[in-house]
């Protein structure tokens, strides 16, 4: 990352200034990866604050860090810290939007093109009907060749139960 310091008559110590670089390297590798971003730090004083503004262009907008502090140091790692927040929230932000898939277009002009599922349906079922609660052996006589399930009040407990036709020929049982 590409980093210029602009400011009147102040100087910043060369191992402050590997510091900031290897904190704003992180940063340029939380937006693009490849470090290619350009950050542009403003430092200034007003009366006995140090403030250090820095900005990064990120995808067409502007990510802001605005820190203060008696030392200057500590005002422009306050900036590179909120700096940090805002690209890890663009990035996330960025990577959870969804993206709609793109339309799939034939490789060939005679090709057909795929075909679509049917759509599926909801079948409701009158709850209104009042059914006498059923024991297991009286739902497994219920249960014929032709359903694989069965959903019955139980007897004894007064709870809702599914009995399921395994594939294997066995049954499972699901109690509400």
């Amino acid at each position: 990352m590409k980093i210029t310091y602009t400011g009147r008559q102040i100087e910043l110590a060369p191992a402050q200034l590997r510091k900031l670089e290897a904190r704003f390297a992180k940063i340029g590798k939380l937006l693009d990866g490849r470090g290619e971003c350009e950050a542009h730090v403003v430092l200034s004083i007003e009366r006995h604050m140090q403030q250090a503004e820095a900005t990064v262009a990120y995808y067409g907008h502007q990510l802001v860090g605005v820190g203060a502090s008696v030392d200057l140091f500590t005002a422009i790692h306050s900036a590179a810290e909120k700096l940090e927040k805002q690209a890890i929230k663009a990035r996330v932000k960025w990577r959870d939007t969804r993206r709609a898939p793109r339309p799939s277009v034939p490789d060939a002009p005679g090709e057909p093109e795929p075909a679509q599922e049917p759509e599926r349906q909801v079948h409701r079922v009158n709850q209104h009907e009042k059914r006498k609660p059923m024991t297991l052996e009286e739902a497994l006589l219920e249960m014929d060749k032709k359903r694989d399930y069965v959903v019955y009040r139980d007897a004894e407990t007064d709870r809702v139960s599914v009995l399921v036709r395994r594939p294997d020929g066995n049954f499972d049982l699901v109690e509400g």
